[in-house]
């Protein structure tokens, strides 16, 4: 069995396989991740990334590089070819994520939070994990068959922020579907209406079509680009949040504790009981372990949150999770069987 069709990049497959422990290979994966994100922080202290500058290479990032990245690691994916398994990974995506606002809401009230006090924000930004720019890079050295089913788990992800949790946080019945139309989204389903057509093979190598095979190769240099620089983007933001920010201890430690110990059980269980994929099985191993997602502080500026909550939250289960990130992860595939 080769390390592709194990599901593991190269480098973990052969440290897994000569015995080294396992959660120096994890530790190894995820390091970079938080490397480049302290990056991030320090070219913003020393003013090479500034303010100004980050609208701009964020809309690069998630209008083109972004979307290309996904369409290269959707296309000629084997795993997404089966229609149940993306009806899981969308399913799961879109279940998992509610279930995690509605865990995150009841122990918001078990812990006093108040509405008009951050309680929907609180529930916003513990209840989802990061399903992005740390989670990919994450799959893609830890399990790198597993890529296209995270994209097609996150667009669930997407549909239950964008419904569920904007009616939370904004207290209002409507749901703005035209935020759903973006590079990633539009990204995700052409990926999956090519690749059930068949049409991505003629974009492959062995397809014999020049053409198909430069688009592809383009695509590839374009979409290699966009996890670098999306984390180098999210250590400066993260670094400027540091500052403006006044920690309340109670925000802090709660958000700790919902989003890196109650909630991951939840999605590790649904990993090892559920009858879903293998591929989405690990894409929930580690979304078990992922720190909260950054999409909440924006969203609570524009619905009438309070973003200092969110801020905080993302903040601390990031920091946390430089320590637990790896371990949760190396149990969690053990536990699960994986």
């Amino acid at each position: 069995m080769t390390a592709r069709q194990s599901g593991l990049s190269p480098g973990a497959a052969a440290e897994m396989l000569g015995g080294v422990d396992t959660s120096k290979a994890v530790l190894a994966a995820v390091l970079p991740v938080y490397l480049i994100i302290l990056a991030g922080a320090v070219l913003r202290k020393l003013r090479v990334v500034t303010v100004d500058q980050d609208e701009p290479v964020f809309r690069m990032v998630f209008n083109v590089l972004y979307p290309c990245f996904i369409l290269d690691k959707i296309l000629g994916s084997e795993s997404v070819r089966n229609g149940w398994s993306v009806v899981w990974g969308i399913g799961l995506g879109f279940g998992l994520t509610v279930l995690g606002f509605a865990g995150a809401w009841l122990l918001a009230g078990l812990l006093r939070f108040q509405k008009g006090g951050g309680k929907r924000t609180f529930t916003l930004a513990a209840g989802v994990q990061n399903f992005g720019y740390t989670a990919i890079p994450v799959v893609q050295q830890i399990w790198f068959g597993a890529m296209a089913m995270l994209f097609v788990h996150n667009l669930g992800v997407e549909l239950a922020i964008w419904s569920v949790g904007v009616m939370i946080l904004s207290g209002e019945k409507t749901i703005p579907w035209r935020k759903l139309v973006n590079g990633p989204v539009i990204s995700v389903l052409l990926g999956l209406v090519l690749v059930g057509s068949g049409i991505d093979r003629y974009l492959d190598a062995g397809g014999g079509n020049m053409v198909g095979v430069a688009i592809r190769k383009a695509m590839a240099w374009t979409g290699a680009g966009a996890f670098p620089v999306a984390l180098l983007i999210t250590g400066a933001l993260v670094s400027d949040l540091i500052i403006s920010e006044r920690p309340s201890l109670k925000v802090v430690l709660s958000g700790v504790v919902v989003r890196l110990a109650v909630l991951p059980l939840m999605l590790l269980a649904a990993a090892k009981f559920l009858p879903a994929p293998v591929e989405l099985k690990q894409v929930l191993v580690v979304q078990a372990a992922m720190p909260s997602a950054m999409t909440p502080i924006m969203l609570a500026k524009v619905y009438g949150g309070r973003p200092g909550v969110a801020v905080q939250i993302v903040i601390a289960t990031t920091v946390v999770s430089l320590v637990t990130l790896p371990f949760v992860i190396v149990w969690g595939r053990q536990w699960v069987g994986l």
